[in-house]
């Protein structure tokens, strides 16, 4: 019994569903090595970890014969945690393109009638993988949208009155319409539409 992690996908997110549903602690994050681990002796083969995790990056075997499989099979997989990452971004999510600060987003909001800028910092970023794609957020309006992403330390919060991040600043023609605040998970994503709307179209 134990469990395997395809770390070329896995984005090894601190926020881990499988960390969260793992009952014995077998599945855990290292805070010391910033990685998920695993205890292979406290796994029960439960498969939580398993469910929990969207993009099947973690692997749950119960027999000598099924783990060598799975372990060739992720030895002999070619995609890259880059390759996931391009639905949400549009790019690779170290894109210096789509990494902005503060100085640059003036510039940036009057390219375009729709421009979005995402506030982060490192204690809010989630499991980027379980975010909504930027893609789905543009359908709250009719019109295209940038999208861009600058860190909390190289913007003022307190001039778009954001109190808790990540964040969502919402630009249309130029002007700040408003942001919505806090993370929304895929099972939140109408809520988090129709809060866009609600700025957009005010």
């Amino acid at each position: 019994m134990a469990v395997l992690v395809n770390f070329k996908i896995c984005d090894n997110a601190r926020e881990c569903g499988g960390v969260g549903v793992c009952p014995t602690g077998a599945l855990y994050y290292d805070e010391e090595k910033k990685t998920l681990a695993i205890d292979n002796d406290k796994c029960i083969s439960c498969g939580r970890c398993e469910k929990e995790c969207p993009i099947g990056a973690i692997r749950v075997t119960k027999t000598d014969e099924e783990y060598e499989q799975i372990k060739k099979s992720i030895e002999e997989d070619d995609r890259k945690i880059e390759d996931l990452f391009v639905d949400r971004y549009g790019a690779t999510p170290l894109s210096d393109f789509f990494q902005i600060d503060e100085a640059e987003i003036a510039e940036k909001v009057k390219i375009s009638k729709c421009v979005f800028v995402e506030l982060y910092d490192d204690d809010s970023i989630e499991c980027l993988l379980k975010s909504i794609p930027i893609k789905n957020l543009s359908q709250a309006i009719d019109d295209e949208v940038m999208y861009y992403k600058v860190g909390a330390s190289h913007i003022s919060l307190e001039k778009y009155d954001i109190s808790s991040l990540p964040a969502l600043l919402i630009f249309k023609n130029g002007n700040f319409e408003g942001a919505v605040e806090g993370y929304y998970s895929l099972d939140e994503e109408e809520v988090l539409l129709r809060k866009i709307k609600t700025i957009y179209n005010k």
